[in-house]
């Protein structure tokens, strides 16, 4: 193991610059792909909390007072940096997470959609106006800024997930304090930097490095109005009741399991890349991963003969090597998903493909699981219930139609799925039937471009309002309703009695 004596350290980003830590306490990072430490993080104690949240308060106060269009050519600016400098960005991912760059450089473009969307927040924030609602009275809307909010951000995607986020909070005139994954935190330092060079003012965005002490400290301060959390669903669970027991408004997006369901008909080679693209993507490190593919009869056979083929031809190792697949982003996670296969085996299933046997084209100390295909699993196993994240692929088969939907609709979570089918009615049918959030048909990862709103249903999602689009504008803002009478000259004089339409 390295030694990390005298490793860099990554500061927070507090009030415009980096903010190197008093507080004593920091975690390791680590390359997954070489199984090294190569820097430190900072976590956050009370007193750093309590200046990060001071400095975007007061920072915010003159955000958010400022036109829409100049907060608007804020946002158009940082637009043209982050697409000219993503590169850099891309590389920071994939040293730190693991994910391959062309995966990194994806979830990048998807982010900048949504700053893309925020891009044109003037008409996102129009309001409703009714004239002579009652006689010389108008009646009218605006939306105003919540204040400071805070963003908890997972491990899976440092850059897009903070940036479903971010931009439509900045834009609509709220200070943000994320905190990262102290997994991979360089990325939210980089992207302050880049808000700074786009001319955000200092303390509107600040980065705050931590473990669960940052977490409870923006739950619990009484000057943060709002959190956005992604992450797994206990963890989502307590912040949405943790959030909600202080007062604050609280979107809390957790766990999945995503089934794919292929009917008779489907075009398999089709559905095969499908299946291989979802599930092993980013080492199935993705909350909208396809991790049980749903086979109906006679179809599953020949769909698992597909994906075996297609499986053997991924080339597993570093990211930076331009391979298919990175590792996991820990040693622990990926010795946790590993065990999966084993439980799989206990339970009667059978492993098709077994991950662990992986040679990658990588350092040897890397965190490596292959991608794993199992077949025949029962849906009381842990395999099925629940949230692997990680290249796990289990075939699960069924009779009919109906079974199917069935199944799918009787899991805890609902965040994502998918049918796959020539059968146009087949699909209309399944969009209506199906109890989950997000849904494709002949789509593997059904993920809403930005002027739609992205959560699931059921255990994967706490809160009522969901990520980005018209909700995303909805959760940052407080609505305002203003009834307004403009008197003549001749106004009516006193009267104590309740006012009534006329």
């Amino acid at each position: 193991m390295t030694t990390t004596e005298n490793l860099t350290v990554v500061p927070h980003w507090i009030d415009g610059a980096e903010f190197e830590s008093t507080s004593g306490r920091t975690a390791d990072v680590y390359d997954p792909a070489l199984g090294t430490v190569t820097k430190r993080v900072a976590l956050a104690d009370k007193e750093e909390i309590d200046r990060a949240v001071a400095t975007a308060k007061q920072a915010q106060q003159t955000w958010g007072d400022l036109s829409l269009a100049k907060r608007q050519s804020v946002l158009f600016a940082f637009r043209e940096l982050l697409n000219a400098r993503k590169g850099e960005l891309a590389e920071i991912i994939t040293s730190e997470h693991g994910k391959v760059l062309s995966d990194a450089l994806g979830e990048i473009s998807r982010g900048q959609e949504v700053v893309e969307y925020a891009c044109g927040m003037a008409d996102a924030l129009k309001g409703e106006f009714s004239e002579q609602v009652s006689t010389g009275i108008d009646v009218y809307s605006t939306r105003q800024p919540l204040g400071v909010v805070g963003i908890i951000s997972p491990f899976n995607f440092p850059a897009m997930v903070p940036a479903w986020f971010y931009p439509i909070a900045i834009a609509t005139g709220n200070a943000v304090v994320v905190k990262p994954s102290e997994k991979d935190p360089s990325a939210s330092i980089w992207i302050g930097r880049l808000w700074k060079e786009a001319g955000l003012p200092d303390g509107v965005y600040t980065v705050l490095n931590g473990d669960k002490e940052a977490v409870d400290g923006l739950l619990e301060h009484p000057d943060v109005a709002a959190v956005s959390f992604v992450g797994s669903t206990p963890i989502a669970q307590y912040v949405y009741e943790q959030g909600a027991k202080n007062g604050k408004r609280v979107q809390a997006l957790g766990g999945a399991k995503n089934h794919m369901l292929v009917l008779p008909d489907a075009d398999l080679d089709l559905t095969a890349d499908a299946a291989i693209n979802a599930g092993f993507g980013s080492a199935g490190e993705r909350c909208m991963a396809i991790s049980v593919v749903v086979a109906v009869d006679p179809v599953a056979d020949a769909l698992i003969e597909k994906v075996t083929d297609r499986m053997a031809q991924l080339r597993i190792g570093d990211g930076r090597r331009g391979c298919d697949m990175g590792p996991l982003v820990t040693k622990v996670h990926r010795d946790k998903v590993a065990s999966y296969i084993d439980v799989a085996i206990e339970d009667g299933a059978t492993v098709v493909v077994d991950g662990r046997t992986v040679e990658p084209d990588g350092d040897a100390n890397g965190f490596w699981l292959g991608p794993t295909l199992i077949d025949d699993v029962p849906s009381t196993s842990r395999v099925y219930t629940e949230e692997i994240f990680g290249p796990v692929l289990a075939i699960v088969r069924v009779q009919t139609y109906e079974e199917g939907v069935e199944l799918i609709n009787a899991g805890a979570f609902g965040n994502g799925t998918a049918i796959f089918t020539n059968d146009g009615g087949a699909a209309r049918r399944f969009q209506r039937d199906i109890r989950v959030g997000m849904v494709g048909i002949n789509v593997p990862i059904p993920v809403p471009v930005a002027t739609f709103s992205f959560g699931g249903w059921k255990d994967s999602m706490f809160g009522d309002t969901k990520a980005h689009g018209a909700e995303g504008v909805k959760f940052y803002t407080q609505l305002k309703a203003i009834t307004s009478r403009w008197l003549d000259p001749s106004h009516g004089g006193i009267n104590l009695g309740f006012p009534q339409n006329d």
